[in-house]
């Protein structure tokens, strides 16, 4: 507590003393993390008050409810986890073992197997029964800093198991403390009841699916497979005109098999992020530019598949479009629930540099949820969701593998992890 405070000098709930930041700012510089080193952070009602140098703070006239030296240690934005399928029933391990006799995820998925399998587990699991199997996937994220998750629907594939998703998902945000963001997929693949009406199924969606979600209110965005094995350009462009029509923002599986136009797709409809983007074209890519969708990196999908195509990194920094990174956490092609994983084989697979990991999973993950203004990102005004790690340099999260945990968490201004 400062001593001899005028009645004007600011209260804030708490300040670290000594810190190093890593703010990573909003802007266009790729391998900006911000840094401050000696520095201090004032939280007040859940939000950053102040943060500078501690001289500038040593000038001031201040008072704290709680005072932390922090001797050092990394303070970063929480981390924003933009891209998960985390909710579901049972797994495909099996697949996994038919992969590496040689099936390839197309023929599988044409067996049977892939989405439709998880769909039928999905639909048999009560809404208890999915909470349950899905919080430890969302916990594993928190572990790492992750303090806002992106969750789809899209193993449901019928309105009643569909909404059932949505609101394990809502719930998982209630019992963990994270921010949920929640993504209807009901264009996710072709469920049994409508093999060969494919048609029948998109507008079972557009009309009555999407106006049910949405007034239900139950989800943030809505995304599309867009895809050979999945939904056709024009069948995807008709769900995003009507989604739009709902008010509801937008996101794309793009390109992760076959260059479908996806990312220009995207860039017609002003979608928030594309992501995959392995057979994406220039001017897909050129769109996606001038309209500023962000590029969804998903490495774990890149690498349980063992592709070996990769996405146009290089494009991507010429064209100055914003890299997320995510993990993908589905039960079939990227069974991860490790958001340091997913940085790292950003890393080693994509020739990220860890600059640009790191802001894959802070500022530029944000904007892929369009939460950039509030999420992912040190910044006066910014809610204070904060990560904290013991680290010579926030580099050290990107090359070391299942090594680093914060030490303490803090969601809108409140310690979780001591």
């Amino acid at each position: 507590m400062k001593a001899s405070i005028s009645n004007d000098a600011p209260v804030w709930d708490r300040v670290w003393l000594g810190a190093h930041l890593a703010t990573l700012p909003v802007g266009d510089s790729v391998n900006e993390l911000g840094e401050l080193e000696d520095a201090a952070l004032a939280i007040k009602d859940g939000r950053i008050a102040w943060l500078g140098s501690r001289q500038q703070l040593d000038g001031m006239q201040w008072t704290a409810r709680v005072v932390t030296e922090a001797h050092g240690l990394w303070i970063t934005p929480g981390l924003v986890e933009c891209h998960t399928h985390l909710v579901y029933g049972g797994d495909r391990s099996n697949e996994f073992a038919a992969r590496l006799r040689g099936a390839t995820y197309e023929e599988i998925s044409r067996a049977g197997g892939g989405i439709v399998s998880t769909m039928k587990a999905t639909r048999a699991a009560s809404e208890d029964e999915l909470l349950e199997q899905s919080l430890p996937r969302a916990r594993a994220l928190a572990a790492e800093g992750v303090t806002t998750v992106e969750i789809k629907s899209g193993y449901g594939l019928d309105l009643e198991n569909e909404l059932k998703m949505l609101r394990v998902a809502q719930r998982i945000g209630e019992v963990t403390g994270l921010t949920i963001v929640k993504t209807f997929l009901g264009a996710h693949a072709l469920p049994p009841e409508f093999a060969g009406r494919q048609e029948d199924y998109v507008r079972h969606v557009c009309e009555e699916m999407l106006p049910a979600v949405a007034s239900a209110k139950l989800a943030d965005a809505v995304d599309v497979f867009c895809e050979r094995i999945a939904f056709s350009q024009e069948q995807t462009r008709r769900i995003f005109a009507r989604a739009g029509e709902l008010g509801l923002p937008l996101r794309l599986h793009a390109d992760q098999l076959s260059d479908g136009n996806g990312g220009e797709i995207a860039a017609d409809f002003g979608a928030l992020s594309a992501d995959h983007l392995e057979h994406t074209s220039e001017r897909s890519l050129q769109r996606m530019a001038e309209r500023g969708v962000v590029a969804g990196l998903l490495p774990g999908a890149f690498y349980y598949l063992r592709e070996t195509k990769l996405p146009p990194i290089e494009k991507l920094r010429q064209l100055k479009i914003p890299m997320a990174v995510s993990t993908d956490c589905n039960p079939g092609t990227s069974p991860i629930a490790s958001i340091l994983t997913a940085m790292n084989m950003a890393c080693v697979m994509f020739r990220l540099t860890a600059a640009e990991a790191l802001r894959g999973v802070t500022v530029n993950a944000a904007r892929a949820l369009g939460l950039s203004n509030d999420r992912g990102t040190l910044q006066v005004g910014s809610r204070a969701d904060l990560a904290i790690w013991r680290l010579r340099h926030p580099e050290q999260l990107c090359a070391e593998v299942g090594v680093h945990r914060p030490v303490e968490i803090v969601l809108a201004g409140r310690s979780t992890t001591a």
